[in-house]
């Protein structure tokens, strides 16, 4: 417990920071006395708000960086803080760097008092910044705010007087209230997410569906399943990796099927997102398309070398199987070093011994990807990770290798097997 004494002295540096406007001081002096605990003076509400008073001052008068550390000391007030901050908040003539540390700062306090005027603020400030951080202020204060964040779902009937200055705001402050709800994350905000899910803004559309989806709620998927096949392809990304997901949905919903069509998508960074949905199904069922899709003339190299992840990640023989396959059918060798690599990095012990086995035989085969460099030392680093004792020889030689970067690589893996033996 500090004495009186200590308290004192830094109840008098900080007086003194004040009168000086040495804002810095000032903070470090509030900062140390709101670590100090089970003190009688502190612990009274008129000291409580006066030290509240200096460190309004300091949020005020300091700078940008001053006032982040500032901002820390006023959960410490709790309630007494909340009038004054709320007073920052709806004064218009206020700098605007102050109105968002108070609507941040609010936000860290979960008042419900506070959620009217942050509300208010939302719907009328112009500055995106304000707007913001005010979503995410009421985002915090959890599910006491989700009834009002609601009521700014309901799109206003824009009548012929209405401008569409107007009517742009509205559909901005609908926005920011879907990704306040998302950021709640708690099963009361299902209902009014699931009531966007079709809604005319693609990025609410994208948010709400992205926010359900980590919920394994029964309403859900099939608003995922619904939604693959949206218009948008953000929203058709945001299902597939959400039901990449519910691998516990796999035979129910015929996962396997569903995310195999997106693997065709117009749009390649669905395409890239069906992939990785399809490695978190773990199945030789979900193996087989990604093959398919690797193997193909007219796939994207983008696509391939995430196919070709994808099959690593699904954690069966037949996914390494058929990286073995593709790395002689394909010509390209951005993706032989990308197979290396990967094989690599199986992490399932089963699977390491065969994975060291194929990359050992596209050595011993002398396979053309042999003769590139870069692809050597992806060979030499892979069987350093895999820990393999066959390879011994085959790094014993390419530490011996022309190229220098190869030689290194082979020196750690020959070090890493000399471990794993020890």
């Amino acid at each position: 417990m500090a004495s009186v004494c200590n308290i004192n002295q830094l109840i008098l540096q900080a007086e003194e920071a004040y009168e000086a406007a040495d804002w810095s001081l000032l903070i470090q002096s509030l900062q140390q006395l709101t670590l100090i605990e089970n003190s009688e003076y502190l612990g009274e509400e008129k000291n409580q708000k006066y030290l509240l008073e200096l460190a309004l001052s300091a949020l005020e008068g300091g700078d940008f960086q001053q006032r982040w550390e500032i901002a820390k000391v006023f959960p410490r007030w709790g309630t007494i803080a909340i009038p004054e901050l709320i007073a920052i908040l709806e004064d218009e003539d206020a700098e605007e760097e102050l109105r968002w540390y108070a609507a941040r700062i609010l936000g860290d306090l979960k008042s419900q008092d506070a959620i009217a005027p942050l509300m208010t603020l939302l719907q009328k400030s112009e500055s995106e910044a304000i707007k913001e951080v005010t979503a995410t202020a009421l985002g915090q204060m959890g599910t006491v705010a989700i009834a009002t964040l609601t009521e700014l779902l309901v799109q206003d009937n824009i009548d012929e007087n209405s401008s569409y200055q107007n009517s742009i705001h509205g559909e901005e402050t609908r926005l920011l209230a879907v990704k306040a709800l998302a950021c709640i994350r708690q099963k009361e905000i299902i209902p009014p997410l699931l009531s966007v899910v079709r809604d005319p803004q693609v990025t609410i559309r994208v948010t709400a569906i992205e926010a359900l989806s980590s919920f394994h709620d029964p309403r859900v998927p099939p608003v995922l399943l619904n939604a693959l096949d949206d218009i948008a392809a953000p929203v058709r990304k945001e299902a597939v990796l959400g039901l990449g997901c519910r691998r516990d949905l796999l035979l129910e919903l015929d996962l396997v099927a569903k995310l195999q069509q997106r693997l065709y998508d117009f749009n390649l960074d669905v395409c890239c997102a069906a992939a990785i949905a399809l490695s978190k199904m773990g199945s030789d069922s979900a193996a087989q398309p990604l093959f398919q899709v690797l193997i193909s003339p007219h796939t994207p190299t983008r696509l391939q070398l995430e196919a070709i992840r994808a099959l690593s990640w699904v954690g069966t023989l037949l996914g390494i199987e058929y990286l073995q396959q593709a790395f002689y059918q394909l010509e390209v060798p951005t993706l032989w070093q990308e197979i290396v690599t990967v094989l690599g990095r199986v992490s399932h012990s089963a699977l390491k011994d065969i994975a060291a086995e194929i990359i050992l035989e596209i050595v011993q085969k002398n396979h053309q990807s042999v003769e590139i460099s870069s692809i050597r030392s992806a060979i030499a680093l892979s069987l350093g990770q895999l820990g393999n004792k066959q390879a011994l020889s085959t790094l014993t030689q390419m530490a011996a290798d022309r190229d220098a970067l190869v030689r290194l690589h082979a020196f750690a893996a020959l070090k890493n097997l000399s471990d794993v033996s020890c």
